[in-house]
């Protein structure tokens, strides 16, 4: 079975200007995706178990790292415009790293919270939500 270290997982999304910004330097922590469907209930009177009927993706997904207000590229910036921002944007998220051929989980998402945390004894971060627009699509690094 083939391993891979979470340290060269990159998380790429577009700020409000459409510009891909890679914020993986930045974080701690990347989860959800691809993210759960609805299974639809369609269990009929007399029916000896319950049945599902597949239905609508329903993708979020988080991520959490270290706090930088760097204008031009820290991840405050750019989240804290996207919390507010009035259009989905692009993401793609690869588990393994950007390198070509390697699987990508890609889409366009909204920010549905974006959150600073300070804690005595630990270092200032930040913690994100975001909403899938559509479904997750799969596919490779060019």
């Amino acid at each position: 079975m083939a391993k891979f270290n979470s340290k060269v997982s990159v998380l790429i999304i577009d700020d409000t200007g459409g510009t891909p910004r890679t914020l993986s330097p930045y974080l701690t922590e990347i989860s959800g995706l691809p993210g759960p469907r609805e299974l639809l209930q369609q269990t009929a009177i007399g029916a000896s178990g319950r049945e599902r009927d597949p239905g609508l993706e329903n993708g979020m997904f988080t991520i959490a790292g270290y706090f930088d207000d760097t204008a031009d590229s820290g991840p405050d910036v750019v989240l804290r415009a996207l919390r507010t921002h009035t259009s989905a944007v692009d993401f793609q998220y690869g588990p393994k790293g950007s390198t070509s051929t390697y699987v990508k989980y890609y889409g366009t998402c909204w920010c549905r919270n974006y959150e600073i945390t300070s804690r005595v004894g630990d270092l200032v971060g930040f913690r994100a939500e975001f909403e899938v627009h559509g479904a997750v699509s799969v596919g490779t690094f060019t």
